[in-house]
C-alpha cells in the first residue's frame, strides 16, 4: 500500500497543475513529469475516458448558456491531461431539478442535446431519469436512448425526484435501460447515522437491486463515499462496479478496490469541474497497482460498457 506522504506528493505534483481548485497550469504540466506526475504521452497512453463529468452540475441555467459555458471552459482546462471521452448528465424536464429549468427543459429540448452537438467526439449524456414518473421516464428513454444521442441514465442521490434504487418503481426502468444497451450510474452513499433523506440510495440497496438483474450491469457511483463499506456491499455481486470519484482523498482506496473486485470492475470519474483534478487523478495513478490495471480504470472499463450502444448508434 501506498504509503501518506508518497500519496501526499503525488497529489501536490498532480494540484500544482491546477489553480483556484481547478485551473490548469498547462505549459507546466506538458513538461513537468520529474514532479512526480504523468507525462502528456504517458496520460495519452491511458486513454482515458471520465464517467463522472458534473460542469454545472448538469443543469443548463435560465437560458442554456451555463451548462455550455462551463463545458467549454472544462474542456480547455482539460487538455493538458488528455482526457478522451467525458460522460454528463444532462436533465431532460422530469422534475430532476429546480421547477422553472424542468419548464425550460420541456419547452426547449434542443437545448437537452446541445453540448453533444457542440461537442460531438468529446462527451456522452446519459440521461436523469424520475423513478417517481415510471411513465414519463420511460417515454423518456425512448426518446433520448432509442431515438436520440443517449448512451445511459444517471440516478441522482439527493433530488426531489430520486427513490432508493431498490423500490420497485426502478425495476421497469433498469429493464427497459437494458433493453437499449444503455449503461446504467446509480449514485450511492453511505451515511454516518444513516440517510438524512429516505430518497438516497446506499450500496446496499443497489446489491439487492443487482442480484434481481444478474445479466445486467450497474456502475455504483462513489463507491458508496464510505468506500470501505461500500466495496465490501457489492463485493459479491459481479454485475456492480465501482466509480472512483466523489469523497476524500484517502491512501489505500483503489488498492482495496481492486484488492476486492478486480480491476476489471473499476472505472475513473473526475467529477470535473466540482472536485479537485489532481485529487481524483492521483487516486487511481498514485495506486500501488499494475499499469495495466490502471489502463483498464482510467478508460478500458468504461468502453467496454459503452461498446454496446456506442455500436448499436454507429458512434464506434
Amino acid at each position: 500500500m501506498i504509503s501518506r506522504r508518497e500519496f501526499a506528493r503525488l497529489s501536490t505534483a498532480a494540484a500544482t497543475m491546477t489553480a483556484a481548485g481547478f485551473s490548469v497550469r498547462a505549459q507546466e504540466s506538458a513538461k513537468a513529469p520529474d514532479a512526480g506526475f504523468l507525462s502528456g504521452s504517458e496520460l495519452k497512453k491511458l486513454r482515458i475516458w471520465d464517467s463522472y463529468f458534473t460542469p454545472s452540475h448538469s443543469s443548463p441555467g435560465p437560458d442554456g448558456e451555463r451548462l455550455l459555458a462551463e463545458i467549454e471552459a472544462s474542456l480547455q482546462k482539460l487538455e493538458p491531461f488528455h482526457f478522451q471521452r467525458l460522460c454528463y448528465f444532462p436533465h431532460v424536464g422530469l422534475g430532476t431539478t429546480d421547477k422553472a429549468t424542468d419548464e425550460w427543459l420541456r419547452a426547449n429540448p434542443k437545448a437537452i442535446e446541445a453540448p453533444l452537438k457542440r461537442w460531438p467526439g468529446r462527451l456522452l449524456g446519459m440521461i436523469q431519469l424520475n423513478p417517481n414518473d415510471v411513465r414519463g421516464s420511460l417515454d423518456a428513454l425512448n426518446r433520448w436512448l432509442r431515438d436520440g444521442p443517449m448512451t445511459g441514465v444517471y440516478f441522482s442521490g439527493g433530488s426531489k425526484a430520486s427513490l432508493p434504487c431498490s423500490h420497485p418503481n426502478c425495476e421497469p426502468l433498469v429493464k427497459r435501460i437494458a433493453e437499449l444497451d444503455g449503461v446504467i450510474m446509480q449514485h450511492t452513499w453511505f451515511i454516518t447515522g444513516g440517510k438524512p433523506r429516505p430518497t438516497m440510495s446506499t450500496p446496499d440497496e443497489l446489491a439487492q437491486l443487482a442480484a434481481r438483474f444478474p445479466e445486467i450491469e450497474f456502475v455504483c457511483a462513489h463507491a458508496g463515499g464510505e468506500w470501505e463499506k461500500g466495496v465490501r456491499a457489492i463485493r459479491g455481486h459481479a454485475n456492480i462496479l465501482a466509480e472512483t470519484s466523489g469523497f476524500d482523498p484517502t491512501a489505500g482506496f483503489v488498492e482495496m478496490t481492486v484488492r476486492e473486485l478486480g480491476a476489471e470492475r473499476v472505472i475513473f470519474g473526475s467529477h470535473a469541474p466540482s472536485r479537485s483534478l489532481g485529487t481524483e487523478l492521483s487516486k487511481v495513478l498514485a495506486a500501488q497497482i499494475s499499469d495495466e490495471d490502471k489502463r483498464l480504470i482510467m478508460g478500458a472499463n468504461f468502453r467496454r460498457l459503452l461498446k454496446p450502444i456506442l455500436r448499436r448508434k454507429g458512434m464506434i
